[in-house]
């Protein structure tokens, strides 16, 4: 196998977990089966990044700017189509098939931008849910910004439930969205002649186009696009032309529903802001906790700001979910590098946590819109690098073979791409300006230098690296990749095979299991860990009465086996069972491990621990599981 290629599934542990091919199944719930990805896509497009465009936008330009809205929603159906289309057809995700396609350089350079992407997201979610607990509670926001690390361990226990239950989730999260904004609009009465002039499209000022460039990136994410190619795997459907149709079809039905709930969303926050700000006179209303703070007064009722709060937590929490997702895609299809998800989690939240405390303490809590706008124009930066990709795997015949985009639609995608390439360089192009006009700054105007033809350089290569390569692999149709012949398949022999025990009635098995893979010349290692008070201090100094019955015990395990003919050793770790049952594995040169899994999951995994799964992952040799 090309050392290029994954050897592995996108999600691995909630790959085809989904069944969509069970004849047993009626066909309503065989056909809803496959709707979920694409709200789990949706709430990046209502995240708190696109609050502070949108109430910006709102407040300064009332509706005018509602028509970026429609067409950035249009735009982002149209991408996450495509993206739905390389995951469900090449069996790919977007990480995935750049890595086999492009030099791995070049990988490198996308996987940062990708990881700047994630974190430009992460920060956003991150203030956004601060302020809301803030404005609900009177927190201070630093405290706020230091609570959102507990949502890993709420990750932790919607991955242990499975994609269904993170799906039912998220879409609870988004119907508390929608029903506060509902809310907030029929209190505000806004006039519906009015707000349709906003579909007419016009830019005002350069003001205005940056707050559009802000809500195309806050609307089109980059994450999104790895994400969605990797949840529609998910669904097990069946690898034959009817099966892939019936999933692109269904898939963009899903798409179409979750992304217009999200357009609601956003048109509801920039009308709420044209109509409560605009239209009294209050143009400068651009923070959320102003807006918030306005609410009340100009509405006359003390349920709208109490909404309001409660809508942005609901927007942060489930950004956050599918932000820590997309994180795990991008790690392990640009990297090959899988850890585990909670750790991952920990690892992205504390990254975008360093800059919020530190602009908080510096600046204190003013200006924290403007690092949310800014965050969500550095993700327009990025849309380029994830979109030029895309579009070359789904066009391209070889690959995708009769599910190929068609003409029509490779132009119009890539008009897509240009105005959002060209927006994207517009804006940079003036700012740069601007400070090149009115700074001194020597070294920073090296540094943006240097920046842009890196851009312009990685730009490049994104777009004409494939043309001109054509590296991309044919489809393949079959439900498992091609294997070789299995005329010499080689018997594996253990010399030595380690066995942890917890001395109950499950020891029976798991020896009989161990003995199962041996042969007259194996050897074997019996394993307890003891974990008393005393272990847990003293190490293998412990004396304690537990841990002397627990020699006992594993000497008359090993004086059995030995009367049977089982050459055996006992020894007894100390403390923690996973580092102990690695080491003792580890300096005995065992060739295989026995171990046995209770299957408990959800919160008693945090409360008991997770010896299998670190066990298995630190170890180089085969681990039998046996299932108690």
């Amino acid at each position: 196998m090309d050392s290029k290629t994954n050897n592995y599934s996108s999600l691995s542990e909630v790959h085809q977990s989904v069944d969509t091919t069970s004849s047993r199944r009626p066909a309503w719930r065989k056909i809803f089966a496959f709707f979920g990805p694409a709200y789990m896509v949706s709430v990046g497009y209502m995240d708190p990044g696109n609050w502070a465009t949108d109430i910006a936008g709102g407040s300064q330009f009332g509706y005018k700017l509602i028509w970026v809205l429609l067409m950035s929603n249009l735009m982002a159906l149209l991408l996450q189509s495509l993206s739905a289309r390389l995951g469900i057809v090449r069996g790919r995700d977007l990480a995935q098939a750049n890595r086999e396609t492009y030099p791995r350089y070049i990988n490198y350079a996308l996987y940062g931008l990708a990881e700047i992407a994630i974190a430009a997201t992460d920060l956003a979610e991150i203030l956004g849910m601060a302020i809301g607990i803030q404005l609900l509670t009177g927190l201070p926001l630093i405290w706020g910004v230091l609570l959102t690390v507990l949502d890993t361990f709420l990750f932790l226990l919607l991955q242990r439930l499975g994609i269904r239950k993170m799906e039912a989730f998220i879409i609870a999260l988004i119907a508390i969205i929608g029903f506060s904004f509902l809310t907030e609009i029929l209190i505000a009465k806004p006039n519906l002649n009015e707000v349709a002039t906003g579909f007419i499209p016009s830019i005002p000022n350069n003001t205005a186009l940056y707050i559009a460039i802000g809500i195309i990136g806050a609307t089109v994410m980059p994450h999104n696009l790895y994400l969605h190619s990797a949840l529609v795997q998910t669904r097990k459907i069946k690898r034959d032309e009817k099966g892939i149709k019936k999933a692109l079809k269904l898939n963009f039905i899903d798409s179409a529903v979750a992304l217009n709930l999200a357009f609601f969303v956003n048109a509801a926050i920039l009308v709420l802001a044209a109509t409560v700000f605009f239209k009294t006179g209050r143009t400068d209303v651009a923070e959320i906790k102003v807006a918030h703070e306005l609410l009340q007064p100009m509405l006359g009722s003390n349920l709208a700001p109490m909404l309001f709060a409660i809508a942005l937590i609901a927007s942060g929490q489930s950004s956050t979910i599918t932000g820590t997702l997309a994180g795990q895609i991008v790690m392990e299809g640009y990297l090959q590098l899988r850890i585990n998800p909670w750790v991952r989690r920990l690892m992205t939240r504390l990254i975008a946590i360093v800059p919020a405390v530190i602009v908080i303490l510096i600046n204190g809590e003013k200006n924290i819109d403007n690092l949310l706008v800014l965050s969500q124009v550095i993700l327009s930066l990025q849309l380029g690098f994830a979109i030029i990709p895309l579009i070359h795997f789904t066009s391209n015949k070889k690959a995708m073979g009769q599910f190929a985009i068609k003409p029509l639609l490779i132009i119009l995608s890539a008009i897509v791409t240009a105005v959002l390439v060209y927006l994207n360089i517009r804006m940079v192009t003036e700012q740069a300006t601007n400070f090149f006009l009115t700074s001194d700054n020597l070294y920073w105007k090296i540094v943006i230098i240097l920046a842009a033809l890196f851009f312009v350089f990685l730009l490049a290569v994104t777009l004409f690296y494939p043309i001109v390569m054509k590296k991309i692999k044919p489809i393949d149709l079959q439900v498992h990749d091609q294997s070789g012949g299995l005329e010499q398949i080689p018997i594996p022999v253990y010399n030595k095979i380690a066995v942890a025990l917890d001395f109950s009635k499950n020891d029976l098995k798991l020896l009989s299991h161990a003995i199962g893979q041996g042969n007259n010349k194996t050897s074997y290692v019996l394993i307890h860990v003891v974990e008393s008070a005393s272990a847990r201090m003293f190490g293998n100094e412990s004396d304690d009465l537990e841990t002397r019955k627990d020699q006992e015990r594993v000497n008359e395990y090993v004086q059995q086996l030995i009367d049977k003919g089982y050459p055996s050793v006992g020894i007894l770790g100390f403390h923690s069972r996973s580092k102990e049952i690695i080491r003792i594995v580890n300096e005995g040169k065992a060739d295989m491990l026995v171990i046995g899994a209770h299957r408990h999951t959800g919160i008693k995994d945090i409360i008991y621990g997770e010896t299998v799964n670190t066990v298995r992952h630190e170890l180089a040799i085969p681990v039998l599981i046996v299932n108690l």
